[in-house]
């Protein structure tokens, strides 16, 4: 699954995604938006004025949102290929 947080500097709610996403061992790209004025552009074209903005395969949410990251680390770890043990 992709997924991208568009961040800002010195962003209290961007820094707690980004750990909570580290935590759950979740891979994702971060785009600053203070430095791309088309990411800027593009979140705002969703009606979102407040970062992070934070966009998976299927969802997107403003806001540091642990409900919406949980719900992101069970898709991913459903999505996972599962281990059979060895016999």
């Amino acid at each position: 699954m992709d997924i991208t947080v568009y961040s800002k500097p010195l962003c209290v709610q961007c820094d707690a995604t980004k750990r909570a996403l580290n935590k759950a061992g979740v891979a994702y790209d971060v785009v600053d938006v203070t430095e791309d004025a088309e990411a800027l552009a593009h979140i705002k074209s969703l009606g979102y004025v407040q970062a992070p903005v934070v966009i998976t395969g299927e969802d997107h949410w403003s806001g540091f949102r642990p409900d919406k990251i949980k719900a992101v680390v069970a898709t991913a770890g459903a999505a996972a290929p599962r281990r059979t043990a060895a016999v």
